[in-house]
């Protein structure tokens, strides 16, 4: 216990040292004024209005018979499954890295320090509900805030609300901690990767297949989360339960849960202290990890091309790509190969495509409209837009080599976005192929479709490379920049999607529609790609 203590007064130090630091700049206060502001602003508008009174999942039809309250059970519903799917997100992020408690300055201060290893990590993995509890205190005043006029938020009412958000997220970074201890000590790493993958096709199918079976599928894929029952689910389920004291207002049931997460916890403690043995070795890569992140985004450093990587230490045997700039298509290759599962075929992309596909066909069974499944087209449109935007801060560009190798520049700059296309390509086909005859649209959307794609790939990458390598000085990129960049907006993105626009509230058809912005986009991307062309061979001046 004499260690605990130690930490916490060293704990309660830095938290005085801060609190001087901000006396002593008082301007740090401002965004919290503003955040108190915001909140009493919105509570004082709203506290006036009348408080519905029914948020049960059931109300009465004209016979007086309970019907089913389909929006709140939605709500409901749609809140448990991001629940669910942030669960074994987490989950299966356990079995790629660990998950440290700690900073490099524990790492270098008391990790050598004459402590024993099992006190430090009860005691940070307790202190690790600190930020939770914030966030969920800002998430709950936010949500007060604009449910007002919808239950009354008591004291009792915002605690338990508090406690359920908190709670869950918590409980996953010990179960995260746990699973790696786990899997340094037994390697079975592959048997609850396995597990994981297991619960959430389970969880799938459990939400699919009542969907498909109700006449409405978001009526029927909420039906079985939103039972009572459903609130025995660890973690999910509990803090449903808790979070559910505004509304039923039993507290027994609630303080039930609690009890619930505190058994859970106590057995993932005793677990991991039981397992974990000299964790330090364990630790250390995740710190420094995160650490590294912290560093980047308070300096402003860009992201490198290791980041969201899926698979980063796959080893390839691959054969001689030859000479020249197919070396840049090939180096790309391999950074794609070790990014994710397979180089052209990956889990982000398939996993963007199966979405498209299923808004496709739940269009033609009339759960969705076709208006979904165009705006989802438009969005993967800004996606790629906003994608080649960032590849021209990362890739060969960055590297003294590109200059070097001794090919043309047109040569070098083909082979330098040949897999970006190639990918892009596939990607969009597999999306795109299968929703048109899904949902009976235009087949025409086919062709409009991977050419869109493309083009708007072409553009965000043309638009952020030309500043860059055009202009001399870094002033000038930092004054000229904004404005090169709007001028492109204003004169060459902007007018081809007004006018799309304006062929769409004539026809009402969207493939009409995209015809007139791919038409007008591809005539800004052949403009800006024959300006990339001039501008690229200056890049051996530059520093891109």
């Amino acid at each position: 216990m004499r260690e605990i203590r130690l930490l916490l007064r060293k704990d309660l130090w830095i938290l005085i040292n801060n609190l001087k630091l901000i006396l002593r700049n008082p301007l740090r206060l401002i965004p919290y004024a503003v955040l108190v502001g915001y909140f009493t602003f919105i509570y004082s508008q709203r506290v006036g209005r009348n408080k519905s009174e029914n948020l049960g999942l059931e109300g009465m039809d004209v016979d007086g018979i309970p019907t089913p309250n389909f929006a709140w059970q939605n709500i409901v519903g749609g809140i448990t499954i991001l629940a669910l799917g942030f669960l074994v997100f987490q989950l299966y992020r356990a079995t790629k890295n660990n998950v440290s408690f700690f900073k490099m300055a524990d790492v270098n201060l008391l990790f050598p320090a004459p402590v024993k290893p099992e006190n430090l990590l009860l005691y940070y993995m307790a202190r690790s509900i600190i930020p939770s509890l914030g966030g969920a205190i800002l998430f709950v005043i936010y949500g007060g805030s604009q449910l007002t006029n919808q239950f009354e938020l008591t004291v009792g009412n915002a605690v338990f609300l508090i406690l359920g958000f908190a709670l869950f997220i918590f409980m996953i970074f010990p179960i995260r901690f746990l699973i790696y201890t786990l899997h340094t000590k037994y390697g079975v790493m592959d048997y609850i990767r396995g597990g994981v993958i297991g619960l959430g096709i389970t969880l799938g199918l459990l939400i699919l297949i009542p969907g498909l079976q109700a006449d409405k599928f978001w009526q029927g894929m909420s039906t079985w989360i939103v039972s009572p029952w459903f609130d025995l689910f660890p973690l999910v389920g509990w803090s449903r339960g808790i979070i559910g004291y505004a509304s039923h207002g039993n507290l027994l049931l609630a303080c039930g849960y609690l009890g619930l997460y505190g058994l859970a916890y106590f057995t993932v403690v005793k677990l991991v202290i039981r397992f974990a043995g000299y964790y330090y070795e364990d630790v250390l890569e995740a710190t420094k990890t995160n650490e590294d992140k912290l560093e980047k985004v308070k300096n402003k450093q860009s992201v490198d091309e290791g980041s969201y990587s899926l698979n980063a230490k796959k080893q390839l045997a691959l054969p001689d790509f030859g000479v020249g700039a197919k070396a840049l298509y090939w180096r790309n290759y391999i950074h794609a190969s070790r990014q994710d599962f397979h180089p052209l075929f990956g889990v982000y992309s398939m996993s963007m495509a199966a979405i498209g596909i299923v808004f496709a066909g739940l269009s033609n069974f009339d759960w969705f409209s076709h208006k979904v499944l165009y705006g989802y087209l438009l969005f993967m449109l800004f996606f790629y837009f906003m994608a080649g935007i960032g590849r021209a801060n990362i890739g060969d560009l960055k590297k003294p080599f590109f200059i070097l190798i001794p090919a043309t520049w047109t040569s070098k700059f083909w082979n330098m976005i040949k897999l970006d296309v190639v990918q892009t390509m596939l990607f969009a086909s597999v999306l795109i192929v299968p929703s048109v005859f899904l949902a009976h649209v235009s087949i025409f959307l086919i062709p409009l479709f991977l050419l869109g794609i493309l083009v708007c790939y072409l553009i965000g990458f043309a638009i952020n490379l030309i500043p860059q390598v055009g202009l001399d000085e870094g002033w000038d990129r930092k004054l000229v920049k904004p404005f090169m960049i709007g001028g492109i907006f204003f004169f060459g993105v902007i007018p081809p999607v007004i006018l799309s626009v304006i062929v769409f509230l004539i026809t009402r058809q969207f493939v009409w529609t995209m015809l007139t912005g791919v038409l007008g986009l591809s005539i800004v991307a052949a403009i800006l790609l024959h300006v990339t062309m001039d501008v690229l061979k200056r890049i051996e001046f530059k520093e891109v």
